[in-house]
């Protein structure tokens, strides 16, 4: 926690999300934290979500207007960090509707360009990752991976969170080179983050951190 006030001190940053998953990108990742760290350096942006229906109805949701007000912070130069949340393979999944949650993956895929691009414009770092999975297997499986039927011989749909790995993807322009993913940390995981994006803020992570998830390699 002093490590991240230290930080807030030194770099500005927004916070995009809507209502449902706002804690997830501000109480959660500050540490079990409410509030402000630098009220000047930092914005807490909650966009509300569609209230009185189920995500499937509208499985866009918010991905989109997140996508573009985190651009336009991208393209301001005004911030060091843009921290972002888009919620929708997570929600429209738990509704166990397939088709809708197709279209959320979609959008979920439109809102990430538009960031991407952003970032390819101002010589950026982008760090792309999930804390679990859910939209990726929504079918019920045995212990051999078949899909388990009901009585009238359906498919059972999980509207579960998964247990498979979720992917982390860094890059962009502003990376420095000969940066890497290091290969001796073979259970890493959601907490390696944490280290990683300090790195790449060109910090050193405190010693009692997961350790990052990269290393620079001389070519």
């Amino acid at each position: 926690m002093d490590f991240m006030k230290s930080f807030a001190a030194t770099a500005a940053l927004p916070l995009y999300c809507e209502t449902v998953k706002f804690g997830h990108v501000t109480f959660f990742w500050n540490g079990n934290r409410s509030g402000y760290f630098d009220a000047e350096k930092e914005e807490y942006v909650e966009i509300p979500s569609d209230s009185g229906i189920s995500f499937n109805v509208k499985p866009k949701m918010k991905a989109i207007e997140i996508a573009e007000r985190a651009r336009d912070a991208i393209l301001s130069g005004r911030f060091d960090q843009v921290r972002v949340n888009l919620p929708n393979g997570d929600m429209v999944g738990h509704t166990g509707d397939i088709d809708a949650t197709v279209i959320a993956c979609k959008v979920a895929d439109e809102a990430v360009k538009i960031m991407l691009d952003a970032i390819e414009q101002v010589g950026g770092i982008y760090v792309v990752t999930a804390d679990h999975g859910n939209a990726e297997d929504m079918v019920k499986r045995d212990k051999k991976g078949q899909p388990l039927l009901d009585k009238s011989g359906n498919i059972q749909i999980l509207t579960s969170h998964t247990l498979e790995p979720v992917p982390i993807a860094i890059g962009g322009p502003g990376l420095t080179q000969g940066v890497k993913f290091r290969k001796d940390l073979p259970t890493a995981g959601l907490a390696n983050v944490a280290a990683t994006v300090i790195n790449l803020h060109g910090f050193e992570a405190p010693s009692d951190y997961e350790p990052t998830l990269i290393e620079v390699v001389d070519s």
